[in-house]
Protein backbone atom coordinates (compact mmCIF):
# COMPACT_ATOMS: atom_id res chain seq x y z
CA UNK A 1 0.00 0.00 0.00
CA UNK A 2 2.76 2.38 1.07
CA UNK A 3 4.33 1.53 -2.10
CA UNK A 4 1.45 2.01 -4.62
CA UNK A 5 1.28 5.44 -2.49
CA UNK A 6 4.57 6.51 -3.46
CA UNK A 7 4.92 5.84 -6.74
CA UNK A 8 1.42 7.75 -7.22
CA UNK A 9 3.05 10.77 -5.32
CA UNK A 10 6.09 10.23 -7.68
CA UNK A 11 3.61 10.40 -11.02
CA UNK A 12 2.05 13.45 -9.94
CA UNK A 13 4.89 15.44 -9.02
CA UNK A 14 5.95 17.87 -11.49
CA UNK A 15 9.11 16.78 -14.02
CA UNK A 16 12.18 19.66 -13.57
CA UNK A 17 11.83 21.13 -16.98
CA UNK A 18 15.64 20.34 -18.41
CA UNK A 19 17.27 21.65 -20.58
CA UNK A 20 16.79 25.57 -19.53
CA UNK A 21 18.17 28.11 -21.57
CA UNK A 22 18.70 31.87 -19.51
CA UNK A 23 19.86 34.83 -20.76
CA UNK A 24 23.07 36.36 -19.16
CA UNK A 25 24.04 39.51 -20.22
CA UNK A 26 24.74 39.16 -23.64
CA UNK A 27 24.59 35.45 -23.54
CA UNK A 28 21.96 32.94 -23.70
CA UNK A 29 23.59 29.96 -21.26
CA UNK A 30 21.65 26.56 -21.47
CA UNK A 31 21.90 23.94 -18.81
CA UNK A 32 21.32 20.11 -19.54
CA UNK A 33 20.86 19.75 -15.37
CA UNK A 34 20.57 21.46 -11.93
CA UNK A 35 24.14 22.91 -11.10
CA UNK A 36 25.18 20.76 -7.94
CA UNK A 37 28.93 22.30 -7.54
CA UNK A 38 28.07 25.85 -7.32
CA UNK A 39 30.11 29.04 -6.39
CA UNK A 40 29.13 32.38 -6.01
CA UNK A 41 30.92 35.43 -5.42
CA UNK A 42 30.30 38.03 -2.94
CA UNK A 43 28.06 38.84 -0.09
CA UNK A 44 25.07 39.49 -2.21
CA UNK A 45 24.71 36.75 -4.40
CA UNK A 46 26.01 34.20 -1.71
CA UNK A 47 22.43 35.33 0.07
CA UNK A 48 20.76 35.06 -3.23
CA UNK A 49 21.46 30.86 -3.14
CA UNK A 50 20.40 30.99 0.25
CA UNK A 51 17.13 32.46 -0.01
CA UNK A 52 16.45 30.09 -2.86
CA UNK A 53 17.54 27.05 -0.38
CA UNK A 54 20.37 26.55 -2.62
CA UNK A 55 22.63 26.02 0.27
CA UNK A 56 23.39 22.12 -0.39
CA UNK A 57 24.36 22.86 -4.48
CA UNK A 58 27.10 25.41 -3.47
CA UNK A 59 31.08 24.52 -2.38
CA UNK A 60 32.34 27.28 -1.65
CA UNK A 61 32.26 31.24 -1.98
CA UNK A 62 34.90 33.76 -3.15
CA UNK A 63 35.54 37.68 -2.75
CA UNK A 64 34.12 38.46 0.75
CA UNK A 65 37.04 38.48 3.91
CA UNK A 66 39.37 40.70 1.44
CA UNK A 67 36.69 43.52 1.98
CA UNK A 68 33.90 42.96 3.66
CA UNK A 69 33.04 40.65 7.14
CA UNK A 70 30.13 38.42 7.37
CA UNK A 71 27.16 39.34 9.65
CA UNK A 72 25.48 36.61 11.79
CA UNK A 73 23.06 36.15 9.35
CA UNK A 74 24.73 35.21 6.76
CA UNK A 75 27.63 33.68 8.63
CA UNK A 76 25.04 31.32 10.10
CA UNK A 77 24.01 30.53 6.19
CA UNK A 78 27.35 29.67 5.35
CA UNK A 79 29.18 28.16 8.39
CA UNK A 80 30.17 25.09 6.83
CA UNK A 81 31.30 26.45 3.18
CA UNK A 82 34.91 27.32 2.53
CA UNK A 83 35.91 30.75 1.44
CA UNK A 84 37.90 29.42 -1.36
CA UNK A 85 39.37 33.30 -2.45
CA UNK A 86 39.41 36.16 -0.01
CA UNK A 87 38.79 38.55 -3.49
CA UNK A 88 38.62 38.03 -6.58
CA UNK A 89 39.03 34.31 -7.34
CA UNK A 90 41.73 33.01 -10.03
CA UNK A 91 40.70 30.11 -12.52
CA UNK A 92 43.20 27.94 -10.55
CA UNK A 93 41.57 28.35 -7.52
CA UNK A 94 38.13 27.68 -8.98
CA UNK A 95 39.37 24.27 -10.99
CA UNK A 96 40.16 23.33 -6.96
CA UNK A 97 36.91 23.25 -5.74
CA UNK A 98 35.77 21.07 -9.20
CA UNK A 99 32.57 23.31 -9.48
CA UNK A 100 30.33 23.16 -12.56
CA UNK A 101 28.69 26.61 -11.85
CA UNK A 102 30.16 29.90 -10.74
CA UNK A 103 27.60 32.87 -10.07
CA UNK A 104 29.52 36.32 -10.31
CA UNK A 105 29.34 38.98 -12.14
CA UNK A 106 31.23 42.20 -13.57
CA UNK A 107 33.67 43.93 -11.12
CA UNK A 108 31.35 41.14 -8.93
CA UNK A 109 34.12 38.78 -9.21
CA UNK A 110 35.28 38.90 -13.15
CA UNK A 111 36.53 42.45 -14.52
CA UNK A 112 36.49 42.95 -18.01
CA UNK A 113 39.59 41.23 -19.71
CA UNK A 114 40.77 39.29 -17.08
CA UNK A 115 41.45 35.51 -16.56
CA UNK A 116 38.25 34.85 -15.08
CA UNK A 117 35.46 35.34 -17.67
CA UNK A 118 32.11 33.04 -19.01
CA UNK A 119 34.16 32.77 -22.09
CA UNK A 120 37.15 31.54 -20.19
CA UNK A 121 35.62 29.17 -17.98
CA UNK A 122 33.39 27.21 -20.25
CA UNK A 123 36.01 25.17 -21.99
CA UNK A 124 36.52 24.06 -17.91
CA UNK A 125 33.12 23.06 -17.51
CA UNK A 126 32.01 25.65 -15.56
CA UNK A 127 28.95 27.74 -16.56
CA UNK A 128 28.80 31.39 -15.34
CA UNK A 129 25.60 33.57 -14.73
CA UNK A 130 26.30 36.77 -14.65
CA UNK A 131 24.89 39.67 -12.06
CA UNK A 132 21.93 41.50 -14.09
CA UNK A 133 23.45 44.83 -12.47
CA UNK A 134 26.99 44.28 -13.48
CA UNK A 135 25.85 43.54 -17.40
CA UNK A 136 26.45 47.36 -17.96
CA UNK A 137 30.36 47.01 -18.18
CA UNK A 138 30.27 44.74 -20.75
CA UNK A 139 26.93 46.25 -23.49
CA UNK A 140 23.93 48.58 -23.25
CA UNK A 141 21.13 47.94 -20.89
CA UNK A 142 18.09 49.58 -19.13
CA UNK A 143 18.63 51.48 -15.84
CA UNK A 144 18.65 49.89 -12.71
CA UNK A 145 15.67 49.00 -11.05
CA UNK A 146 14.21 46.46 -8.74
CA UNK A 147 13.52 44.00 -11.49
CA UNK A 148 17.22 44.13 -11.90
CA UNK A 149 17.14 41.67 -8.45
CA UNK A 150 14.12 39.96 -9.41
CA UNK A 151 15.20 38.27 -12.49
CA UNK A 152 18.93 37.07 -11.33
CA UNK A 153 16.25 35.37 -8.94
CA UNK A 154 14.10 33.64 -11.38
CA UNK A 155 16.77 33.10 -13.48
CA UNK A 156 18.62 31.06 -10.83
CA UNK A 157 15.20 29.42 -10.26
CA UNK A 158 14.91 28.26 -13.60
CA UNK A 159 18.93 27.04 -13.29
CA UNK A 160 18.13 25.05 -10.03
CA UNK A 161 15.04 23.43 -10.84
CA UNK A 162 13.23 25.39 -8.13
CA UNK A 163 11.76 27.99 -10.15
CA UNK A 164 7.95 28.15 -8.00
CA UNK A 165 10.09 28.73 -5.26
CA UNK A 166 11.86 31.72 -6.51
CA UNK A 167 8.80 32.89 -8.30
CA UNK A 168 7.44 32.60 -4.70
CA UNK A 169 9.58 34.73 -3.20
CA UNK A 170 9.86 37.30 -5.82
CA UNK A 171 6.15 37.36 -5.45
CA UNK A 172 6.54 37.72 -1.84
CA UNK A 173 9.16 40.56 -2.05
CA UNK A 174 7.13 43.00 -4.72
CA UNK A 175 4.12 42.56 -1.50
CA UNK A 176 6.59 43.39 0.96
CA UNK A 177 7.61 46.25 -1.17
CA UNK A 178 4.27 47.76 -2.44
CA UNK A 179 3.04 47.48 1.62
CA UNK A 180 6.70 49.56 2.89
CA UNK A 181 6.27 52.53 -0.23
CA UNK A 182 2.62 53.07 0.09
CA UNK A 183 1.35 56.33 0.35
CA UNK A 184 4.33 57.88 -0.37
CA UNK A 185 4.28 61.80 -1.94
CA UNK A 186 6.08 61.58 -4.81
CA UNK A 187 5.89 64.63 -6.45
CA UNK A 188 8.72 66.31 -5.31
CA UNK A 189 11.37 63.68 -4.38
CA UNK A 190 14.36 64.12 -2.52
CA UNK A 191 17.44 64.79 -3.45
CA UNK A 192 19.81 62.28 -2.28
CA UNK A 193 23.77 61.28 -2.66
CA UNK A 194 25.01 57.94 -2.11
CA UNK A 195 28.68 57.95 -0.31
CA UNK A 196 30.82 54.75 -0.96
CA UNK A 197 34.29 55.57 -0.21
CA UNK A 198 36.86 58.23 -1.13
CA UNK A 199 37.88 61.49 0.87
CA UNK A 200 39.69 63.03 -2.49
CA UNK A 201 36.38 62.29 -4.87
CA UNK A 202 33.67 60.10 -3.73
CA UNK A 203 32.76 57.12 -5.25
CA UNK A 204 29.36 57.11 -5.77
CA UNK A 205 26.40 55.17 -7.58
CA UNK A 206 25.08 55.94 -11.01
CA UNK A 207 22.02 55.41 -13.23
CA UNK A 208 23.08 51.86 -13.01
CA UNK A 209 23.90 51.18 -10.15
CA UNK A 210 20.92 49.42 -7.46
CA UNK A 211 20.60 51.91 -5.25
CA UNK A 212 19.27 54.67 -7.74
CA UNK A 213 16.57 51.74 -7.87
CA UNK A 214 16.07 51.90 -3.93
CA UNK A 215 16.36 55.51 -3.62
CA UNK A 216 13.77 55.61 -6.38
CA UNK A 217 11.34 52.95 -4.76
CA UNK A 218 11.18 55.26 -1.58
CA UNK A 219 10.28 58.35 -3.28
CA UNK A 220 13.74 60.06 -3.52
CA UNK A 221 16.07 60.65 -6.95
CA UNK A 222 19.70 59.78 -7.07
CA UNK A 223 21.42 63.54 -7.62
CA UNK A 224 24.12 61.13 -9.56
CA UNK A 225 21.17 59.43 -12.06
CA UNK A 226 22.52 60.99 -15.31
CA UNK A 227 25.77 59.55 -14.38
CA UNK A 228 25.74 56.64 -17.50
CA UNK A 229 27.80 54.41 -15.43
CA UNK A 230 26.86 51.76 -12.28
CA UNK A 231 29.30 53.04 -9.89
CA UNK A 232 32.11 55.96 -10.34
CA UNK A 233 34.33 58.41 -9.19
CA UNK A 234 32.57 62.03 -9.38
CA UNK A 235 34.04 65.18 -7.85
CA UNK A 236 32.75 67.34 -5.05
CA UNK A 237 32.21 70.03 -6.48
CA UNK A 238 29.36 68.42 -8.46
CA UNK A 239 27.71 67.14 -5.05
CA UNK A 240 28.03 70.58 -3.70
CA UNK A 241 26.22 72.10 -6.54
CA UNK A 242 23.86 68.95 -6.50
CA UNK A 243 22.87 69.76 -2.77
CA UNK A 244 21.37 66.93 -1.44
CA UNK A 245 19.25 66.73 1.46
CA UNK A 246 20.03 63.37 2.17
CA UNK A 247 23.07 60.91 1.90
CA UNK A 248 23.21 57.42 1.98
CA UNK A 249 26.47 55.65 3.57
CA UNK A 250 27.84 52.86 2.37
CA UNK A 251 29.29 50.90 5.39
CA UNK A 252 32.09 48.20 4.74
CA UNK A 253 35.41 47.99 4.76
CA UNK A 254 37.72 50.07 6.51
CA UNK A 255 36.28 53.43 6.86
CA UNK A 256 33.29 52.97 8.67
CA UNK A 257 29.78 54.55 8.66
CA UNK A 258 30.62 56.98 11.52
CA UNK A 259 33.73 58.01 9.81
CA UNK A 260 32.48 59.11 6.84
CA UNK A 261 29.96 61.13 8.41
CA UNK A 262 32.89 62.67 10.55
CA UNK A 263 34.56 63.25 7.42
CA UNK A 264 31.69 65.08 5.73
CA UNK A 265 30.85 67.04 9.06
CA UNK A 266 34.45 68.24 9.46
CA UNK A 267 34.94 69.67 6.02
CA UNK A 268 33.93 73.26 5.78
CA UNK A 269 33.24 72.78 2.19
CA UNK A 270 30.16 70.94 2.92
CA UNK A 271 28.94 73.13 5.46
CA UNK A 272 26.34 74.42 2.91
CA UNK A 273 24.85 70.90 1.93
CA UNK A 274 21.53 70.43 3.14
CA UNK A 275 21.85 66.82 4.44
CA UNK A 276 24.89 67.44 6.31
CA UNK A 277 23.00 71.44 7.48
CA UNK A 278 20.45 69.09 8.85
CA UNK A 279 22.36 65.60 9.75
CA UNK A 280 20.31 63.67 7.42
CA UNK A 281 22.00 60.32 6.65
CA UNK A 282 21.00 56.96 6.45
CA UNK A 283 23.52 54.43 6.63
CA UNK A 284 23.17 50.96 3.85
CA UNK A 285 25.17 47.98 4.87
CA UNK A 286 27.39 46.65 1.67
CA UNK A 287 25.10 43.76 1.71
CA UNK A 288 21.85 46.19 1.38
CA UNK A 289 22.85 48.63 -1.32
CA UNK A 290 23.68 45.70 -3.74
CA UNK A 291 21.31 43.75 -5.44
CA UNK A 292 19.99 40.56 -3.13
CA UNK A 293 17.46 39.82 -0.64
CA UNK A 294 18.26 42.60 1.78
CA UNK A 295 17.12 45.23 -0.81
CA UNK A 296 13.37 45.05 0.45
CA UNK A 297 14.91 46.09 3.95
CA UNK A 298 17.47 48.86 2.29
CA UNK A 299 13.89 50.43 0.70
CA UNK A 300 12.56 50.07 4.04
CA UNK A 301 15.05 52.13 5.44
CA UNK A 302 15.26 54.74 3.20
CA UNK A 303 11.37 55.28 3.87
CA UNK A 304 11.93 55.76 7.43
CA UNK A 305 15.31 58.18 6.86
CA UNK A 306 13.12 60.08 4.13
CA UNK A 307 10.54 61.20 6.34
CA UNK A 308 12.89 62.20 9.27
CA UNK A 309 12.58 58.73 11.68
Amino acid sequence: MKLALLALLLSAAPALAFPVTVKSCNRDVTFDAPPAKAIANDVNLVEMMLALGLRDRMVGYTGVSGWKTLDEELRAGIEELPELSAQYPTREVLLGAEPDFFFAGWNYGMKVGGEVTPESLEPLGIKTYELTESCIHIGPKARSSMQDMYVDLLNLGAIFGVEEEAKALVAGYEAELAEITAGIDRTTPLRVFVYDSGEESPFTAGAYAMPTALIEAAGGTNVMDDLEKSWATVTWEAVVERNPEVIIIVNYGDVTAEQKIAFLEGNPAFAAVDAVKNDRYVVLEYVEATPGPRNIRAVEKLVAGFRGK
